[in-house]
This record gives C-alpha cells, structure tokens and sequence, in this order.
C-alpha cells in the first residue's frame, strides 16, 4: 500500500501545479449528478450522495457550486449518464484500468482508443484485467493534530487493515465489506476524508525505469485529461527514484 500512498501524494502535488482543479470538478459534478439521480438529493438518505458531497468539500469545491450541482441533477433537465471501464495495457505493459462516466459511449470508445493508440498501448476486452486488481476502500486525511494512537485503534475496530501516515498525510486501507463501517467511525469521531471511496488497487505491481516511468505517466496523463474518465488505475510501480524525479 505504500506505493499506493505515494502515488497519491504526488498526484496532489503534481495537481496543485498543474492546476487542473477545473477537470477535478468536472469530474466530481459528473459523480453528484449519477448519485443525485440514482437515489434523491437529499445525502442524509443517499449514501453515494454523500460520498460524492464529502469528496467535493475535501477538494475545495465551493458549497454553492455542490449545491447547485444536487439541483440540477434532480431537475427535469439533468444530464443522463452510464457508468462504464476501460481496461488494457500501456506502453511498457503497464496494466490500466478506467472507470468512466459518459453521456456519449461511442465518443468514449473513441476517445480511449486513440489514446491508447497514440501512446503504443492495447486496449482489451472487459474482464480481462480483473484479476490484477483488488477494489479496497481507501480513506484519505489531513493530519492535522489528530491523536494518531487513538485514531488507529478506533479504526482497525471498524475494519480497517492499514493505516499509514506519510508526513501530513494519512492514508486508510479497508476491504471492500468493510468501507461503510470505516466512513461511519470517522463520522463519529467528526473527522471528514479529504477523499474516499472504493479504489482498485493493484494486487502485484510492475517496476520501471525512470524514462519508461515518464512514457507512463504521460499515457495516465493524456486518459486524465479527458472528461468522461473519472479515474485511472494501473500497476506501475512508484519506486523512491521515480518518485525523486517527479518532484
């Protein structure tokens, strides 16, 4: 799970100076429209709403745009979207798996094959990859004065399995059954995610060299940038010395 951790923190910083905060509310309107029309919009009674609205604070989306948002999905003219993945191999045979949210399938196909075309990848039939990833609840927070000793107990009682702390950083891993009960203790306690939900982890992970690592993140990149792919899940490993060269 380290790497997975330190990928994410380098995603944050790689996100703050590319400011792409434009692309992640996009994406996370898309997540509050299909919740919001799926079941109501009201969080208190529709869990994934309230995930969605949890996740739209702990990116900074200002309470009148999440507002709005709820309204519109639950309006006569909200948007209408379908829920579909992507999976396939990248340069280097770097396993990636996409979720997505489109209200276009066809131009969604179209776009994920050209870029995995452009970037010499292979894209694969649904079900293909599934055995290379493991879906796990991943809850992501602030470290900020949190007394860590207590906090770590009182969530592996709720079913957490790890809990790593990564300078201002904490990161929890949970299985999948066990997601709701590790949301509803950090509820209790008052502490709000700055992100959370069910991520596909990589069950074996691949290791790179630095200038194969780049090919990568610039094939993660090109399928980040496009508005119907919500996230992006492959097996390259985050080694110190890619990692190093990121920064």
């Amino acid at each position: 799970m380290s790497g997975h951790s330190k990928w994410s923190t380098i995603k944050r910083k790689k996100g703050a100076a590319d400011a792409k905060r434009g692309k992640i509310f996009t994406k996370i309107i898309k997540e509050i429209t299909i919740a919001a029309k799926e079941g109501g919009g009201d969080p208190e009674t529709n869990p994934r709403l309230r995930l969605a609205v949890q996740n739209a604070k702990g990116a900074n989306m200002p309470k009148d745009n999440i507002e709005r948002a709820i309204k519109k999905a639950t309006g006569s003219d909200a948007e209408s979207y379908s829920e579909t993945t992507f999976e396939g191999y990248g340069p280097c045979g770097i396993a990636v798996f996409l979720e997505c949210l489109t209200d276009n399938n066809n131009r969604t196909v179209s776009s994920v094959r050209a870029v995995f075309n452009r970037h010499g990848g292979n894209l694969g039939t649904n079900g293909s990859l599934n055995f290379l990833f493991d879906r796990k609840g991943i809850f992501s927070l602030k470290n900020d004065g949190l007394n860590l000793d207590d906090l770590e107990l009182d969530l592996i009682d709720a079913g957490a399995e790890e809990f790593e702390v990564d300078g201002d950083t904490i990161t929890i891993t949970c299985v999948k059954e066990d997601f709701g009960s590790v949301n509803r203790k950090l509820n209790e306690l008052g502490i709000e995610a700055e992100d959370a939900g069910l991520k596909r982890i990589p069950n074996d992970t691949k290791k790179l060299d630095v200038e194969s690592a780049r090919k990568v993140l610039r094939f993660i990149d090109a399928l980040e940038d496009d508005d119907d792919i919500q996230n992006v899940y492959h097996n390259m490993a985050m080694t110190d010395e890619i990692a190093a060269a990121l920064e």
